[in-house]
């Protein structure tokens, strides 16, 4: 991205299917002790906080608050916390080192809340809100993502919205599967319905 890159104070999106999505900043003293409930939560492994404190989520999403080329956003549903974001510029993160970020690069991270009854869809559904603030909200020209090689999980979610895998490429503590997404690639993905 660049030096200007501006975040929206909050994002909505209405999905045809599943209605209502928000997102607004986290609040670090607030939202720790919920965020550390996910991200120490075992479906969460790949986000590398297993054995963290709450005291080191609020550290972490502190920093995140004071630095301008990252974003963190709580993600709600029907008005409820539910899925957490972040969004980075890759010319200022650990990227920068593994390939050459282009003007209008966007990178993100997405976790869903642990759920005792799933919402069919929801992961999609939230996956889809996600690309619209990329691409609306922080107007993106591509979205960028580095998930570990062993998350199909992620990778099926991502191939869903239209990201294409480019290599492997090795980060710390992980091999991560860099992927891109332009706005005609997610659009593609949405006009086969493949975002319904």
């Amino acid at each position: 991205m660049n030096a200007a890159m501006k975040a929206p104070k909050t994002f909505y999106h209405l999905h045809e299917r599943l209605g209502d999505f928000g997102l607004r900043p986290v609040d670090p003293p607030t939202d720790s002790p919920l965020l550390h409930e996910w991200v120490t939560h075992p479906k969460a492994r790949y986000w590398m906080m297993q054995d963290a404190a709450v005291a080191d989520v609020l550290a972490e999403h502190e920093a995140i608050e004071d630095d301008p080329h990252h974003f963190a956003y709580m993600g709600l549903y029907h008005y409820r916390a539910r899925f957490l974001v972040e969004v980075y510029d890759p010319a200022h993160s650990e990227l920068a080192s593994v390939y050459d970020p282009e003007p209008g690069d966007v990178g993100m991270h997405v976790l869903t809340a642990p759920a005792d009854v799933p919402i069919p869809g929801f992961t999609r559904g939230v996956m889809t809100a996600v690309m619209h603030l990329l691409f609306d909200g922080f107007r993106a020209e591509r979205v960028v993502v580095e998930p570990d090689t062993g998350n199909e999980a992620i990778h099926r979610l991502n191939e869903h919205v239209g990201f294409r895998p480019d290599r492997t490429v090795r980060l710390a503590g992980k091999d991560a599967l860099l992927s891109f997404c332009t706005r005609m690639d997610f659009e593609r993905s949405a006009a086969k319905g493949v975002n319904a």
